[in-house]
């Protein structure tokens, strides 16, 4: 119940940051002989809402990225927070890379005359700079390293919703057959 609450919390400072960059950037006049445009003062309506779709959708990726192995080190018996340590560590370069190509396209589109697409740029290149850097970077593991065990909590009212792993724990063991060996477990694995 933590996991999905923090997810959204996150999600939504990303978007507010990028909403506050939007406004810096073009309601007042400072970046105008940057990036060669006349401020009007406003935001282009369709804007904020492509913004928050395109980041909700992009920002889930790297949580889910993240927390997936967060989560294997845990269930593989690992306390919290050196699963969250080692967990960042192993998916820090992918995320930082993945945003990195993002950030340069998107800031592409800020070179363009057009307004509505200059912002657009603008916007999801900070967007995605602020969110891999900061969001998912410092304050996810931050967050989950301050709430320890209690990320995994389930109220009892859920306690129907299946649990799922990496494998299926309660599913039999299948016997060896002449000539053939029994696939190992995740223990044995190890």
């Amino acid at each position: 119940m933590i996991v999905p609450l923090t997810a959204v919390t996150l999600n939504l400072l990303s978007v507010a940051a990028a909403y506050g960059v939007l406004v810096l950037v073009f309601q007042h006049t400072w970046a105008q002989p940057i990036l060669h445009f006349h401020a009007d003062g406003t935001i282009t309506a369709w804007l904020p809402l492509f913004l928050f779709v395109v980041l909700f959708g992009l920002s889930m990726d790297y949580h889910v990225f993240i927390l997936s192995r967060v989560r294997e080190a845990v269930t593989g018996g690992e306390p919290t927070r050196p699963a969250i340590a080692r967990s960042i560590s192993r998916t820090a370069g992918v995320i930082t890379a993945a945003a990195l190509v993002m950030v340069c396209v998107f800031a592409l589109f800020a070179t363009l005359s057009s307004l509505d697409l200059k912002q657009a740029g603008v916007g999801l290149a900070a967007a995605v700079l602020i969110d891999a850097t900061i969001i998912r970077s410092v304050l996810l593991p931050a967050t989950m390293a301050l709430l320890g065990e209690r990320n995994w909590y389930l109220p009892r009212w859920l306690s129907w919703l299946p649990r799922l792993g990496l494998e299926d724990q309660t599913a039999p063991e299948v016997a060896a057959t002449p000539g053939r060996q029994a696939p190992l477990t995740a223990r044995e694995a190890r």
